[in-house]
């Protein structure tokens, strides 16, 4: 039974799933887009959210708290900085996951996560990046 079990194993142990966790929210935070799995991204959207939760609040607490998981200052700063300011009226759902269909060899679901962009954004840079991406 699964009761009460909150994350994927992800097929790791313990210490090598939050490693790569933290270097997914990092590359995630760093390059605002990811491809990875859909297990992988589904557990990555976990931890980016509430980052970027740390980083609107701001504050000393918050950011040592931030840099327990983000592996790189900079992106840090990015997180407490742009990132933060960004999404100061949003209140969640920074990440969208974007499906791609199957990998080639071992047929794994892949994804895209990315960071949501600014509500006057245009869209169409999104949906143009999206199909350099997927094409063959």
């Amino acid at each position: 039974m699964r009761h009460r079990k909150d994350h994927r194993k992800l097929g790791r142990s313990a210490p090598h799933r939050r490693a790569m966790l933290r270097n997914l929210v990092t590359s995630l935070l760093e390059h605002e887009q990811v491809r990875t799995t859909d297990a992988k991204a589904k557990e990555v959207r976990r931890l980016a959210e509430r980052m970027i939760t740390l980083g609107k609040r701001g504050g000393l607490h918050a950011r040592r708290r931030a840099l327990r998981v983000i592996r790189s200052k900079e992106t840090a700063g990015k997180l407490f900085g742009p990132l933060a300011e960004r999404y100061r009226e949003r209140q969640g759902g920074y990440t969208r996951i974007t499906k791609l269909g199957h990998r080639t060899g071992d047929q794994a679901p892949l994804s895209i996560i990315e960071l949501m962009p600014e509500p006057g954004a245009p869209a169409a840079e999104e949906s143009a990046a999206l199909e350099a991406e997927t094409a063959p």
